[in-house]
């Protein structure tokens, strides 16, 4: 495999495994003070766009089916195999649990006035509603959940299929007759 796919792997899987201890961290007492800014969104996303896309570029310069792409992946070694199942897991599972012990239906605090809103996306009660201080804590770490975990995510994948690819392409280079 090329250096060029493993620092892109690399890269794309650090990011995610970072990005998935922040989401870790939120579960602690108070809130992250890097999600409350915006520059933290800003950057994910700035990186987020040409690594997840040119992973996706270089496996379809593959032309490869899901059969031969579940086979390049189990000809990497088995700890790079295990690091990216541990990490799309643990992802998988903490954005489970991060929806499921979100706050309901209430999304988007912000405060006002020194008072406390959110939005209510409940079906019949559609809006903006006043909250307490303690509901707006619980829906600003909710939101910072899923607006980390769901790039780390993301980043995890990119490093997938930037390494398969990866395989593949040795792999082809190792098949063609000189």
């Amino acid at each position: 495999m090329d250096w060029t796919f493993k620092c892109h792997g690399g890269v794309a899987a650090a990011l995610g495994a970072a990005l998935l201890v922040l989401v870790a961290l939120t579960w602690l007492p108070g809130t992250l003070p890097l999600t409350v800014s915006g520059w933290p969104m800003a950057a994910i996303a700035v990186l987020l766009f040409p690594v997840f896309t040119s992973a996706l570029v270089r496996m379809f310069l593959m032309r490869a089916d899901r059969h031969l792409i579940w086979l390049a992946f189990r000809c990497l070694p088995r700890k790079v195999q295990t690091g990216l199942a541990a990490l799309a897991i643990s992802g998988v599972g903490i954005t489970v649990i991060g929806t499921a012990a979100g706050e309901g239906n209430l999304q988007a605090a912000e405060v006002k006035d020194g008072r406390y809103f959110a939005f209510d996306t409940a079906p019949l009660a559609r809006g903006t509603v006043e909250i307490s201080q303690g509901q707006y804590q619980a829906v600003l770490e909710s939101d910072q959940r899923s607006m980390l975990a769901i790039p780390g995510l993301l980043f995890i994948g990119a490093a997938y299929v930037v390494l398969t690819a990866g395989e593949l392409r040795r792999a082809d280079r190792g098949s063609t007759p000189s």
